[in-house]
């Protein structure tokens, strides 16, 4: 497929920032499996690069993404139960990768988030959306379920919102997505947007990466736990771990002595 050999930019920024970018305006960024490819690719490139302490996952155009391309949907039809279930399992991966990824994910949406494009919302530890932006649970209108994103949507909207847009396939808006949790900021449109993403990015630059991915761990390991003695001494490892190293031996002796740490950059 020709058409998708741009079909997902990896940029790098200053300061350690790539971008990862859906780039088929043209279609509303909608995803197939060749797409899917290429961005557990970028992602897992992005999380093996050392030099980058953020990610930013955006679209190009009007729209974050329509969710699955009809010719890639004709196609699945047409496959065996095998098929679609070697297919499902990578559209799996890519929101397993994406989820799990070491570095702190900024998620930028404008215009539709249909579909699979909600799982990729949820997967992003910070989501900004425009107020035009929308959201679409839609796979029951196919006669289809949103399962491999259902994990991470729930996670994100609760079991009761996920009980309703589920079964529904209501559209539902930025203001609702964020009082349902998918969403954290709601701006006024993409310069607004890119403005906060922009101050969001400095405040995650005075923190220490190997913090941020130990916290983001943190949440994982405590998230739907029971408060048993086993995640009561897991949690006090963890503090012991981080303070006796070298991040946290730098971030206490910079509190400590009224300086800033290695890790925060200099002002221009």
């Amino acid at each position: 497929m020709t058409d998708n050999e741009s079909a997902v930019l990896l940029r790098h920024r200053s300061d350690g920032i790539a971008e990862v970018v859906l780039n088929r305006p043209d279609k509303r960024n909608a995803f197939d499996d060749v797409i899917i490819q290429q961005l557990i690719t970028a992602l897992e490139n992005v999380d093996a690069d050392n030099n980058v302490k953020v990610v930013i996952l955006r679209s190009e155009g009007k729209h974050f993404s329509a969710g699955a391309d009809l010719g890639w949907m004709r196609r699945m039809a047409d496959n065996s139960r095998q098929e679609n279930l070697d297919d499902s399992r990578e559209l799996a991966r890519l929101m397993n990768v994406l989820n799990h990824l070491s570095k702190p994910v900024i998620g930028l949406v404008q215009g539709a988030a249909f579909g699979g494009a909600v799982g990729l919302a949820a997967c992003c530890d910070i989501v900004l959306a425009t107020d035009k932006a929308s959201f679409c649970l839609s796979e029951v209108k196919l006669g289809l379920i949103p399962a491999v994103i259902s994990p991470y949507v729930v996670r994100a909207i609760g079991e009761r919102q996920a009980r309703r847009y589920f079964l529904s396939a209501e559209v539902f808006t930025a203001t609702q997505a964020q009082e349902y949790g998918l969403v954290h900021i709601v701006c006024d449109d993409v310069e607004a947007m890119d403005a906060r993403c922009n101050e969001m990015l400095q405040q995650l630059a005075i923190n220490g990466p190997e913090a941020m991915k130990a916290a983001k761990d943190l949440v994982f390991a405590v998230s739907h736990k029971p408060i048993s003695a086993d995640v009561i001494d897991d949690t006090a490892q963890r503090i012991a771990d981080i303070r006796v190293g070298a991040e946290g031996q730098e971030g206490l002796g910079a509190f400590l002595n009224k300086r800033k740490a290695n890790w925060v950059p200099e002002e221009e």
